[in-house]
């Protein structure tokens, strides 16, 4: 989002560089097909849904994107080759069953998963909140700051960069923490 604000800020009649970067905000986290996951998180989902049943591609493809609440749909070309790899590897077993391959966990596969000390990809974000909560919870103080500056006095604005500054701080020092 860097140079998504205006140059003379928020006031005034310059608010279109608020909406914009409120636009660009709620776009890089809307829900859309191939949206990426971390490193490591698509072979941990694969495995995770294996260990419930053995599927072919699109079941995983299809699961993953059902648990995530939409908010992840690995594409196939990500998808194949990381069930490849975990079948080169010996975690995988592949089988044909009406002119598809269903994968299933080998026994190595299996005692992967069960000393796996991360939780599936769409668990990770707690229970309680999904693994679409933090995007959607930042849309929506991205759409609030927005209502603020178009509406707002310019004290409440001055208030509101106050608490923007200080959510921006506290967030960073979640990180910090061990």
């Amino acid at each position: 989002m860097h140079n998504s604000f205006p140059a003379n800020g928020f006031m005034g009649n310059n608010l279109d560089g608020m909406w914009q970067a409120v636009e660009e905000f709620r776009s890089r986290f809307e829900k859309r097909s191939g949206t990426r996951a971390g490193r490591g998180e698509l072979r941990t989902a694969i495995l995770a849904l294996l260990a419930e049943r053995p599927m072919h591609g699109y079941q995983i493809i299809r699961e993953i994107e059902e648990r995530s609440g939409g908010s992840w749909k690995p594409s196939a070309g990500s998808v194949y080759p990381t069930l490849q790899l975990l079948a080169d590897e010996g975690f995988v077993s592949t089988e044909e069953s009406n002119g598809r391959k269903i994968y299933s966990l080998t026994e190595a596969g299996r005692e992967d998963v069960a000393s796996a000390e991360t939780a599936a990809p769409w668990e990770s974000a707690g229970s309680s909140s999904g693994f679409a909560a933090l995007p959607k919870a930042g849309v929506e103080l991205a759409q609030a700051a927005a209502q603020v500056g178009r509406t707002g006095t310019p004290k409440q604005v001055q208030e509101a960069v106050t608490v923007l500054e200080e959510a921006r701080r506290r967030l960073y020092s979640i990180l910090a923490r061990d």
